[in-house]
């Protein structure tokens, strides 16, 4: 019907279950798609409860899937000059994200488990001094680099330890992950997350120290870059990230969205040409 009556249009629509599915009335928030989407049956400890993954991959992640679908439209409509009807669904979307728990499925044949992303040994995370509930670092060793394993090997001092059958191959070492780990684990506890982080990727091994928001909003270089910018909302006045994508080399300013009824005079006024005595009466009956 839209269609109709201009062809050119490009109409978005996010709900949180898409048609036909046996949910397809059902109210959605972010934790609502992470849970039917399948993300917090992949995240936690292995034996242990399904957990929320912090990102808003249910929220904003669905956002940026179809603002992305609506950019490609627009660039469509220049060629054909008509537009789309475009519906995105939260648990689709958040199904896309976790597409890696259909590749295990397949691999094992049963329901993806939770476990780090890393499926080798060692992979995962490893304690860090000095001891802070977020004193971690996370490592990967991948079975496309067997460097990795020697690399890290080398690293630790263990240098005894490369080409023993025991741990050579990356199937071996999955077998005995739990005593892979502590040997690694041994070595990561006498450094803190940031010194492991920097010498293990030094060593060419991917690793990642467990940043806090704390520690990101302390860091001095995401506001040289502009990734953090100071934002004023209110009273309230806070450190926001802002799009991470530079144009041209320069980062995108960001505003804070409007405060209840900050335009309300511009909007009376300006869009429905209401007086400026209109909207006093309006609200002095209440109305805004």
């Amino acid at each position: 019907m839209v269609s109709a009556l201009n062809p050119r249009i490009i109409y978005a629509q996010v709900k949180g279950f898409g048609e036909g599915s046996p949910y397809e009335k059902g109210l959605c928030f972010d934790p609502i798609a992470q849970a039917v989407g399948g993300a917090m049956s992949i995240t936690g400890e292995p034996g242990g409860r399904p957990i929320k993954p912090g990102p808003t991959i249910g929220d904003t992640g669905t956002g940026m899937l179809l603002a992305f679908s609506i950019v490609s439209a627009l660039y469509q409509r220049a060629s054909t000059g008509k537009g789309r009807r475009l519906q995105a669904a939260m648990q689709d979307s958040v199904m896309h994200y976790s597409r890696g728990m259909f590749i295990r499925q397949a691999q094992s044949g049963q329901a993806a488990p939770r476990r780090p992303a890393g499926g080798n040994a060692p992979s995962g995370i490893f304690p860090c001094k000095p001891g802070g509930p977020n004193d971690f670092v996370y490592l990967l060793t991948s079975r496309a680099n067997p460097e990795h394993w020697p690399r890290l090997l080398k690293l630790i001092g263990r240098e005894e330890l490369i080409g023993d059958s025991r741990y050579d191959k990356a199937a071996a070492r999955v077998e005995r992950e739990a005593e892979v780990n502590e040997i690694i684990a041994q070595w990561t506890r006498q450094h803190t997350k940031e010194e492991a982080m920097a010498l293990i990727s030094g060593a060419g091994v991917p690793a990642g120290a467990v940043f806090d928001s704390m520690e990101l909003t302390n860091e001095p270089s995401f506001y040289e870059r502009g990734i953090l910018q100071t934002m004023q909302h209110g009273d309230w006045k806070m450190p926001m990230t802002t799009w991470p994508v530079r144009f041209d080399g320069a980062v995108a300013p960001i505003k804070p969205a409007p405060l209840l009824g900050e335009h309300t005079v511009e909007a009376l006024g300006n869009w429905l040409g209401l007086s400026a005595a209109e909207v006093e009466a309006l609200h002095k009956d209440g109305v805004v």
